[in-house]
């Protein structure tokens, strides 16, 4: 399992990687400034002022990678681990089983799961910025 958590980083980190610095990037300068002008501790800037507008980069970052390495089924084979993975299940019972429903409902469990994801950032209030 350990060899697969760290192939899965390796692959995915990039997706993670590139909204972040995106929305970072669109953080003006003076606001990190003044923020140390008026007297906040490194800690205070990142919690009040870089978090909050980098949310959505990392909402989509963890959006991207969180589909991504549900639906893949290769890294987990390649690796040989021995844990069955959403995408693992999906392939093995439309593929070699031939059992497409049970298929197409395993494929519903990451659909669910990133609706509550998506319906908690937005109450959170991540997509205020776009």
């Amino acid at each position: 399992f350990t060899g697969t958590f760290i192939v899965f980083v390796y692959v995915w980190l990039p997706f993670m990687i590139l909204p972040v610095q995106a929305a970072l990037e669109r953080v003006p300068g003076n606001l990190v400034e003044a923020s140390s002008d008026l007297g906040a501790s490194p800690g205070q800037t990142f919690r009040n002022v870089l978090f909050p507008l980098a949310l959505p980069g990392i909402v989509a970052g963890s959006i991207f990678t969180f589909s991504l390495t549900l639906g893949d089924y290769i890294i987990p084979q390649i690796i040989g681990t021995s844990r069955l993975f959403i995408g693992q299940a999906v392939y093995s019972q439309q593929g070699t089983a031939g059992n497409i429903p049970l298929a197409a409902a395993f494929t519903v469990v990451p659909i669910v799961i990133m609706g509550f994801y998506l319906w908690g950032a937005k109450r959170m209030g991540a997509f205020d910025a776009l």
